[in-house]
Formats: structure tokens, sequence, C-alpha cells
């Protein structure tokens, strides 16, 4: 669960926080669960569910960033991706903005609908698909400059 806390997190002590709010949140409704499902999965609900509570009660500001202020780089022909190892990966999602990093986690790690990400983000349809598109777009950019960067090493 420490990966779910951190994937929704700016560093390790934030992701903590998340994940020791979200086991207090489990024991307190331990009795709601069903066993319909998997406890795993439930727990990795209730996980997120602290997550986005958190993200709601913040700051709402860095809704819209400049993507253009990294420079895009053709590498066409190369595979950028075997460039970097997963935690690297995550790293850069965590440095997104924090409503991008929000809408891709619930979109790409919890197959959530933009409908479902609007609902539970307090922002429009049109908005989380504009944030996921900008989150792909900042990724991409990012994931490129650094394969530049261990390419000049």
């Amino acid at each position: 669960m420490m990966s779910v806390s951190f994937r929704y997190s700016r560093n390790r002590e934030d992701a903590e926080e998340v994940l020791n709010d979200g086991f207090k949140r489990v024991f307190e409704k331990i009795n709601t669960f069903n066993a319909t499902g998997s406890l795993e999965g439930w727990i990795r609900k209730v996980i997120v569910n602290v997550a986005i509570a958190k993200f709601n009660k913040g700051s709402k500001l860095y809704k819209h960033v400049d993507i253009e202020t990294i420079q895009l780089v053709d590498h066409s022909s190369d595979d950028i991706l075997s460039e970097l190892n997963a935690k690297e990966l995550i790293l850069q999602i965590q440095k997104l903005p924090p409503v991008y990093q929000m809408v891709f986690n619930l979109y790409v790690f919890e197959g959530l609908k933009h409908k479902e990400i609007a609902e539970q983000l307090g922002i429009s349809e049109g908005t989380s698909k504009s944030n996921l598109s900008d989150a792909r777009t900042w990724l991409k950019k990012r994931i490129e400059y650094l394969a530049l960067e261990k390419k000049a090493i």
C-alpha cells in the first residue's frame, strides 16, 4: 500500500501520512468490508480515497501549468522508455503539478473514467480530459529530457 500512497504524494513523508491515515480509516471502517472482493482491493480503495480527500483539502492552485517550459526533443528512432526504470518513472509522476498527478493516477492506475474523476475532484469532465492530456505531454517531455541526459553521460 506504500507504493499506492507514494504515487499520490510529492515525497516520502506525504506518502507515509496518506498511508497512516489510510490504515487508520481501514481500522475504523473494517466492519463495512463485505468480503465480496478482496481485502487488498478494498484497502487500496480506502488508501486512494484518503489521498483524494487530502488533495481536495489542499490548495487547488497550479491547476494550469505552462508545459512549454520544457523543450521537446525528437527521439523518434530511440526507445525512450527503455532508458528509464519504474522508480524513475514514478519520480517523474510525482513531479507533475498536483492536479495533473491526481488525474493521471486515477485514470491510469485506478482505471476511473473522466466522469468519475470529475465528480471526485470537483472539476468538469472536460477539465479532467485536458489535465490528463497535459500530464501525458509533460511526462513525455520530461522522459525525453531524461533520456537525453542519460545519453550525454
